[in-house]
């Protein structure tokens, strides 16, 4: 007889202690035929059975086997009513994926601490038709066929399992997604475009990131440095590979993006529409709040507008990035810079989300002349030429910085007809 503390693992972040106190319970240890044969027992007794299984099913090894020595007789056929009568009897609950960590107390009153694994399918809506693993991109080792063949990450343990529901199994966090900001699976959307699935693959990367279209095309992709594919040769070409499949996407028809109904009261306003602030509204316009982004400039975009030229992030490519997320039933405001943001919560918005970002910010130097005729920062620069406000450069044009913000300054000053431009850097070349 014992009572149970156990820590029920309901997702991979999270745990939730639960203590029973004494009452005629039983915990048996390992779901195999012995295990079930002892939970039945104890359980037509009258007795509360906790059947406590490490792998997704219960089975044990009798479920891998063919047959059974001495009699020649079929395993399946032996063990498939106690597998029917385990997860059918009212006094049994099964606790799959559970590890016990720790028993304590004495006869009669013992305290067991286990860990449940997350499934990531709610068993008490799965019906066991497979589709999940028809579509799985991802394939492994299959170690209850003892290495002989592959699944599916998504995957039931054998035809006959108890429970009938499907699970699926990760195995931590891939280096990519764990060196990207933003989290983005990386290696969910490249197996996709390996199964030649270039529009599913686009959800995967929309799920994490709104902004595939700018990634796939200025992002300095830490996940690349990251990968283990290194180990072997070279990493995967992750950014390259997000930008063919936007492109694929360009031209042959994004899918259209439908507004996601509002579900709950409040209307939040959002001050700025560069990358934070549009990111922050299609949050929370998926969460059904009502949004209302402003923008101090004409255009939305933020930096990625005025900040990047457009040989690097052709302003039609960021466009769509943007409508895709006032799709969503995002309202947008250009030309109203917000000095005082209380004044939105007295207009009647619920609370002010404050992305002003960089676009603002004071770039100067310190030093003399920089105020000078010609003179102007590599932002400012920059953004008169986004928004094609007119720009006069000379023929020859120093660039003071060796940053990615330096270098486009360089790059469109080229492109305006300078025949020197040069790069003054405040260390040596190469650091």
């Amino acid at each position: 007889m014992m009572s149970e503390e156990h820590t029920n693992r309901t997702d991979s972040n999270s745990f939730s202690d639960h203590k029973l106190t004494p009452s005629g319970s039983v915990m048996v240890v390992g779901g195999g035929i012995a295990g079930m044969q002892a939970s039945l027992d104890l359980a037509d007794q009258g007795f509360k059975v906790y059947l406590v299984e490490q792998k997704s099913a219960i089975g044990g090894h009798m479920a891998q086997l063919d047959k059974t020595f001495p009699t020649n007789d079929c395993a399946m056929c032996n063990i498939s009513p106690k597998l029917v009568d385990t997860g059918r009897h009212i006094n049994i609950e099964i606790l799959t994926d559970t590890d016990v960590l720790s028993v304590d107390g004495s006869v009669g009153n013992f305290d067991v601490t286990v860990k449940r694994r997350p499934r990531y399918i709610d068993v008490d809506k799965c019906i066991g038709c497979g589709e999940c693993a028809d579509i799985c991109p991802v394939s492994i080792i299959d170690e209850y066929e003892e290495g002989l063949k592959s699944r599916k990450a998504a995957y039931k343990l054998y035809a006959q399992a108890v429970p009938a529901a499907y699970a699926i199994e990760k195995l931590g966090v891939a280096p990519c997604r764990d060196g990207c900001p933003a989290g983005q699976r990386a290696q969910g959307y490249i197996a996709l475009i390996a199964q030649g699935r270039y529009r599913d693959a686009l959800r995967v990367i929309k799920e994490d990131n709104p902004f595939p279209s700018v990634c796939g095309r200025t992002c300095h992709h830490p996940c690349e440095s990251k990968c283990s594919r290194k180990l072997v040769d070279e990493s995967v070409g992750i950014m390259d590979l997000k930008r063919f499949v936007v492109d694929y996407a360009l031209a042959y028809g994004r899918e259209k993006v439908e507004p996601v109904p509002r579900t709950r009261p409040e209307w939040i306003a959002v001050v700025g529409s560069g990358p934070a602030g549009l990111t922050a509204a299609h949050d929370l316009a998926k969460l059904g709040y009502g949004v209302t982004v402003y923008e101090a400039l004409p255009v939305p975009g933020g930096m990625m507008r005025v900040g990047i030229p457009a040989h690097r992030l052709p302003k039609g490519v960021l466009q769509q990035d943007i409508d895709d997320i006032l799709a969503l039933g995002i309202v947008l405001k250009t030309n109203s810079p917000i000095k005082n943001p209380i004044r939105l919560l007295e207009e009647g918005y619920h609370a002010v989300c404050l992305a002003t970002g960089i676009s603002s910010s004071d770039h100067s130097l310190g030093i003399e002349g920089e105020d000078a005729e010609g003179v102007m920062s590599a932002a400012k620069f920059l953004r008169k030429i986004n928004l094609g406000e007119p720009v006069t450069i000379g023929n020859r044009v120093a660039v003071v910085g060796g940053g990615i913000t330096a270098l486009d300054a360089a790059a469109v000053a080229r492109r305006l007809g300078a025949e020197a431009v040069h790069l003054i850097l405040d260390r040596p070349r190469g650091e």
